[in-house]
């Protein structure tokens, strides 16, 4: 069987085409990744943007385009944060609607956070037994997840209205960001997740999605980028906050050009650096473990397993 995931981010539409095989695992066929910023301004307006909307609808479009010609046999697409904050989305609900013929789920943040767990484990060689901390730094939000592969439920799972996108907006106004918009950031940050808990000595948490794929893609010099070699890698807190602050001190431009820098990333790159610094900080981890997988991993999975109508 052939399935296809989407997940509408508040940054970043990702697509995932993958078959079951004979082991059980799941093979990737096709992975996307469109940077289209559909939560522009929606900390501030709770509305999607005309032109936020009409670059996701592009590039839906395109998507839809190939999935037509590789004949998938389920489709599964999701909206995160900026659907689920935001007004104004009757017309990319209808859009998709259209093109694919399924309607759009909108995750909780509760939802996002399981198939993000489930996901973004995956080919990490986990044990089932042995509990994990991830997080997933999205545009608008910040899923936090412990718990453990083979148990009957996760420990603890919460999702904060921290994203790259969201704390930029709020924090930082100038290019470079001043010293006192980066002190803001990482108040603002370090703040949202006081009360997540603490973990065992030593333990390393597993860190998901764009922000922590691409920074690690900066620090090991990856480029061009290829998931596979990211996906499992550790990045030591320290080498990550290297980076984040060399980042932060020179211009969007400049930090466009750097060598494993996706562009369209360049300008939210450091707030999301600085959520991840935060939660390693907090947990006072030695390192993060980069997942190239996420939520549409968990979501193919859901649809393999599921029976058929």
């Amino acid at each position: 069987m052939r399935v296809a995931t989407i997940d509408i981010g508040t940054n970043a539409v990702l697509l995932l085409v993958a078959e079951l095989r004979p082991d059980g695992s799941m093979a990737a066929l096709v992975e996307r990744a469109t940077i289209t910023r559909l939560g522009q301004g929606v900390d501030g307006s709770r509305m999607l943007a005309p032109d936020a909307v009409s670059r996701t609808t592009a590039c839906l479009e395109s998507y839809a385009s190939l999935l037509r010609e590789l004949n998938v046999d389920r489709i599964a697409i999701v909206g995160t944060s900026a659907m689920r904050d935001a007004g104004g989305a009757e017309g990319l609900r209808a859009s998709i609607r259209a093109l694919f013929g399924v309607e759009v789920r909108i995750l909780s943040g509760a939802e996002e956070a399981r198939l993000t767990f489930a996901g973004g484990l995956d080919g990490l060689q986990v044990p089932a037994t042995t509990e994990v901390a991830l997080f997933d730094i999205g545009g608008g939000s910040t899923e936090v997840v412990l718990g453990r592969l083979g148990g009957p439920a996760l420990s603890y799972v919460q999702s904060f209205d921290v994203g790259s996108v969201r704390l930029t907006e709020r924090h930082v106004y100038n290019d470079p960001p001043t010293s006192a918009e980066l002190t803001s950031l990482a108040a603002s940050a370090s703040a949202a997740f006081a009360a997540v808990p603490p973990l065992r000595g030593g333990e390393i948490p597993v860190g998901v999605a764009g922000t922590v794929t691409t920074l690690a893609a900066i620090a090991f010099s990856v480029v061009p980028y290829e998931g596979a070699r990211v996906h499992g890698t550790v990045l030591q807190r320290e080498q990550l906050r290297e980076v984040v602050q060399a980042l932060a001190a020179i211009d969007f431009v400049s930090r466009r050009n750097v060598p494993g820098m996706e562009p369209n990333r360049a300008d939210v790159i450091v707030a999301g650096g600085t959520i991840a610094l935060a939660l390693l900080d907090h947990w006072q981890a030695p390192a993060v473990r980069v997942s190239d997988r996420g939520l549409r991993w968990g979501l193919g999975h859901e649809l393999l397993l599921a029976p058929r109508a």
